[in-house]
């Protein structure tokens, strides 16, 4: 008899990954919330190479991350526009660009502008208080029986 696989640690984070976790699913997803919507053109603006653009976008429409719309008949061709699950996705993206602009940029490439005029900051908030979460303000409360914070609890 042999003993099972350790089953790796239920978490939302890995699932979000297995849905928007490589380079080019991100750069679609920015490119489709900055209105670009055509495959040439996401093809263009990502550098992804078509197969790989034609995969990642099959796999977002099928987790409902973006949608198939047709906007030409003859021949059908469609547009891919982010659902309300793909546009949840931005404050993610923006994170990401602050922390590339911080770590790895000289100068940030692309600023958000508010309608107020001011840059864009992305902000992580409680959501009862709205004071910004801070290392070390918050403590994770593990919800899945049989798992702790450092891994599995012996039965």
């Amino acid at each position: 008899m042999t003993a099972s696989k350790p089953q790796p640690r239920p978490c939302s984070i890995a699932d979000a990954l297995s849905v928007v976790g490589d380079k080019y699913t991100l750069l679609v997803l920015r490119e489709t919330l900055f209105g670009v919507h055509r495959f040439d053109a996401i093809a263009r603006n990502t550098g992804a190479p078509r197969d790989i653009l034609t995969a990642r976008l099959r796999k977002l429409v099928e987790a409902g991350v973006l949608e198939k719309v047709p906007y030409q008949d003859r021949p059908v061709r469609h547009e891919y526009r982010p659902t309300p699950a793909g546009r949840e996705l931005q404050p993610v993206l923006l994170l990401l660009k602050e922390w590339g602009d911080r770590h790895l940029a000289e100068t940030p490439p692309l600023v958000w502008e508010h309608d107020c005029g001011a840059d864009v900051e992305a902000q992580i908030c409680c959501r009862a208080c709205g004071e910004e979460l801070r290392r070390g303000s918050a403590t994770p409360h593990y919800q899945v029986p049989g798992w702790s914070l450092s891994g599995p609890v012996e039965a």
